[in-house]
């Protein structure tokens, strides 16, 4: 910085600087911190702390019952707990979370908010501070039976919302898709009455598709999301999961992952002392073969050889015995060489290093959580209308 420009920087006062050092990304206050040295003493300073830019770290996404804040829980014990990373959208304390997806949360705004039957999305990039409110839909009082999913990748032009209206037993009657290419909501309601699925199913958008674990052991895929800005919807279809090995009535769900390119599915074995993961390969021909790729040994971790339970789901009188694990797949990131597990009989959350077979307890509290990584390029736009 020139004599000049520190002069006049010198002139304002720290309320000031620090107001405007507030508006900017973590990375541009990075760059301004190595500018101009002195504003780097504001960190130090309690009050200045809360209101300047933090630092956006991969870890997980959650939202207390009482759906207050937006806690960030890194997966390093180092870097403890961020709150305030979605702040700078519109009345955000009245943001409910839903998921997020490659860098991206996808939040609506409580019905306190909105009117009766009315869901206002907003999507969210946490990383450079941007957001975009979706068009309203209408989804009547018994908004809590809709599922909702986000869709986005980086290398991929734009995202994507799926709104699910469920019926009974899980049925879906009718599916809202948005894209971010356009300014209205798609609705298919011819919907496969036969898929069924549950809230917080596993899912991950790769490669242009859209992969979500549904009922019956099944991956649904959505491809041709690219026609929708042309109005047309994408078709969809299922395929197997690889469970030749595992208890058909589970109340345990597994958890996908993308390296390299390759979509990659985990799930505890029937014994929950290691979690099997599986490679999907030659899916760009539609030749859908599972194989394996490796078994994460749990029972070292945990120090405990009694991982599973069995029990009929708390209905009574229920015959049938449902299989379940002690500890649940949060988070698959083999690029990173990270797991992230909740651990249900010790109520903690835990993060497993593949590489050294460590566990290291991060926090108490099991519920809600969607694993996050920044992503620092701009939120996709609206194409321009022709």
């Amino acid at each position: 910085m020139d004599l000049r420009k520190e002069v006049n920087a010198a002139k304002l006062t720290d309320d000031l600087v620090v107001d405007i050092l507030s508006r900017l990304t973590y990375k541009d206050f990075c760059r301004c911190k190595c500018a101009y040295k002195a504003w780097s003493t504001f960190s130090s300073d309690p009050d200045y702390r809360k209101r300047l830019p933090k630092k956006v770290t991969t870890g997980l996404l959650y939202q207390d019952r009482n759906k207050s804040a937006i806690p960030l829980v890194s997966l390093s014990r180092d870097d403890g707990e961020i709150d305030g990373i979605l702040a700078d959208v519109p009345h955000y304390e009245h943001l409910e979370f839903l998921d997020c997806c490659n860098g991206l949360v996808l939040c609506k705004y409580k019905s306190s908010y909105t009117s009766p039957g009315i869901c206002r999305f907003v999507v969210c990039n946490p990383a450079t501070r941007e957001w975009r409110i979706l068009p309203d839909t209408f989804v009547g009082t018994d908004s809590h039976r809709c599922t909702t999913i986000l869709a986005f990748d980086p290398s991929w032009p734009h995202f994507y919302v799926f709104n699910f209206n469920r019926h009974f037993f899980s049925l879906v009657g009718k599916l809202e898709m948005f894209s971010s290419a356009g300014s209205t909501w798609l609705v298919d309601d011819e919907w496969d009455s036969e898929i069924t699925f549950s809230w917080g199913k596993p899912h991950l958008f790769l490669n242009g598709m859209l992969c979500v674990e549904i009922r019956g052991q099944q991956v649904l895929v959505f491809e041709g999301l690219e026609t929708m800005s042309d109005g047309i919807l994408p078709y969809h279809y299922t395929i197997d999961l690889p469970f030749d090995s595992l208890p058909v009535s589970s109340f345990t769900d597994g958890c996908f992952d993308k390296s390299s390119g390759i979509l990659h599915y985990a799930l505890p074995d029937r014994s929950g002392h290691s979690i099997v993961v599986w490679t999907l390969e030659d899916y760009a021909h539609r030749l859908w073969h599972w194989s394996l790729k490796c078994h994460l040994n749990m029972e070292d971790a945990f120090g405990r050889k009694d991982l599973v339970y069995f029990d009929n789901g708390g209905i009574d009188g229920a015959s049938d015995w449902f299989w379940n694990c002690d500890y649940r797949i949060l988070a698959l990131d083999l690029q990173r060489e990270l797991v992230g597990l909740s651990d249900h009989k010790t109520m903690k959350l835990i993060s497993y290093n593949i590489s050294t077979g460590e566990l290291n307890e991060i926090r108490d509290g099991l519920e809600g959580y969607r694993y996050y990584v920044p992503c620092y390029s701009k939120l996709p736009a609206q194409e321009p209308s022709v």
